[in-house]
């Protein structure tokens, strides 16, 4: 993405008020936007195109922000950013849970908007697997195919992730035996400018447990290590895949 006039923005907002002029501000720092004023309109945009980014009003009318994005990350395996309004904290830190890459508050600042964007990009095009290294990481019978990132159980079934899930598994498998502490997590997998709480890194983790353990309330992969953070118990190999 070194050509920013390249970078697709789709914005989902209902208020027409905020969304047709931030539109043409974004238009004017050399985004290429599609507008939506609900989730309705922004599926159907999404049939044909394919954006780099999602700006995200939780509250519309019909299906709300928090449902779209569950799409978004879970189907598309786009980057979103919550636009929120102050009183919305509690859907704000779900958003993020789902694996929304950050927020802004409403009302903001343009150019903070603008700087967030293009920091979640940085983090998403340094967070992507190189697309010559065709080598899955293999663990426990598991399997991670990074470049489609596709999870496959022992029985070879594919487990669905979201897009923080999977950075949270990389984050481990990249540093296994080792204990991680959220800080640290932070760093790796949004990066410390994404605001989030330790909490947030407490509740992806046990959402992977819930996906990868026989019994997520006594984990063996996945493992608390009091004081100190988590620890993947496995050791980690990568394993070319010749063509598929």
């Amino acid at each position: 993405m070194s050509d920013q006039a390249e970078i697709k923005l789709l914005l989902v907002d209902d208020e027409a008020s905020l969304r047709e002029p931030l539109a043409d501000y974004l238009s004017r720092q050399g985004f290429s936007v599609k507008q939506a004023a609900d989730a309705a309109k922004a599926r159907t945009i999404l049939l044909d195109e394919q954006p780099d980014l999602v700006l995200l009003d939780i509250m519309m009318p019909g299906e709300d922000g928090l449902s779209l994005c569950r799409h978004l990350i879970e189907a598309k395996k786009l980057p979103v950013i919550f636009l929120t309004a102050k009183g919305e904290a509690t859907d704000r830190i779900v958003g993020l849970e789902i694996g929304a890459d950050d927020y802004v508050v409403k009302p903001f600042e343009p150019r903070e908007l603008v700087a967030r964007i293009r920091s979640v990009l940085r983090r998403a095009t340094r967070s992507a697997p190189e697309p010559e290294v065709d080598a899955h990481y293999e663990f426990e019978g598991w399997s991670l195919d990074p470049l489609k990132r596709r999870l496959t159980d022992p029985e070879g079934t594919i487990v669905p992730i979201s897009s923080a899930e999977f950075r949270l598994l990389v984050a481990f498998l990249e540093h296994p035996r080792q204990v991680l502490d959220r800080d640290r997590l932070l760093d790796m997998v949004q990066g410390r400018e994404a605001h989030l709480f330790d909490r947030a890194v407490d509740n992806q983790v046990s959402r992977l447990r819930r996906k990868m353990e026989e019994d997520s309330r006594d984990p063996k992969l996945i493992q608390t290590v009091w004081g100190g953070g988590y620890r993947l118990a496995a050791d980690v190999h990568r394993v070319a895949q010749e063509g598929e």
